[in-house]
């Protein structure tokens, strides 16, 4: 991984938040996926746009998209892209949807990129370096109780039943005051000190790879249900926590 790659990412986060832009509170077409879960022409779009640059620039890298799929399988760096991650918000016309776009190098996240392009909000990160938003650096804030702690998650319909419960577990132990909706947009307002705990299940790889570098660089961690780091293989269920300190009072309290 090399500067360029983020100077590359950058340009993906670009050419998508183009595509998007226009369609915004606009009309477009939309349809279902297998799983029943919306995609728009936007979602559509934004991936083209980004995967024609990639295919272009980086031919020997891998893709895994969420609308169009895997490309170089077996190579052992992957870009995941996620061009609308939460497209409820984007079709409610709602600005707290973003593009994710993640670098893998191995199966591990090394590169990450939330672009929220309508409000012109950009998180960043490579590993080894830390995460800015929109050029300037930000960090994590401290959390020195759970019963402190804010919390957020996408909505509990995602969670099986077994997993709302633990997620309310951990809720009734922070300070309840909860967060509803947001997506990956919490995880850079989390990056950037305004939440402190994310709690979410049921997440695909283009879902999480991006947010990695980006809560980590600044100074978080991230974590499947179990404690372990989150990798290629994880198995969707994800943890953000501004202050690392807190995740073995956050595992206990969710049983």
């Amino acid at each position: 991984m090399t500067p360029a790659d983020l100077e590359l990412a950058h340009a993906l986060a670009d050419a998508a938040g183009n595509a998007i832009r226009p369609m915004f509170r606009g009309q477009w077409d939309q349809e279902r996926k297998a799983d029943r879960s919306p995609v728009t022409e936007a979602d559509k779009a934004a991936e083209a746009a980004m995967r024609a640059i990639l295919e272009e620039r980086r031919p020997d890298d891998g893709i895994i998209g969420e609308e169009y799929g895997t490309r170089n399988e077996g190579a052992g760096r992957q870009w995941v892209l996620d061009p609308i991650d939460g497209t409820i918000s984007f079709m409610a016309g709602r600005p707290i949807f973003g593009t994710l776009i993640a670098l893998m190098q191995d199966g591990w996240p090394v590169l990450g990129v939330i672009n929220q392009p309508v409000a012109g909000e950009r998180w960043a990160a490579r590993i080894g370096e830390g995460t800015t938003f929109n050029g300037k650096p930000v960090k994590t804030r401290a959390c020195k109780e759970l019963s402190d702690a804010t919390i957020a998650s996408s909505g509990p319909q995602y969670f099986t039943g077994e997993q709302g419960a633990a997620f309310m577990s951990l809720a009734a132990q922070t300070s309840q005051i909860m967060v509803w909706g947001g997506d990956c947009y919490n995880y850079g307002l989390l990056a950037g000190g305004h939440l402190d705990v994310v709690c979410e299940a049921g997440l695909k790889l283009y879902d999480y790879a991006a947010l990695v570098p980006i809560v980590e660089g600044a100074g978080g961690l991230m974590s499947d249900w179990q404690g372990n780091p989150l990798d290629a293989n994880s198995d969707g269920t994800v943890l953000a926590l501004g202050e690392p300190a807190r995740l073995e009072e956050v595992l206990e309290a969710m049983g």
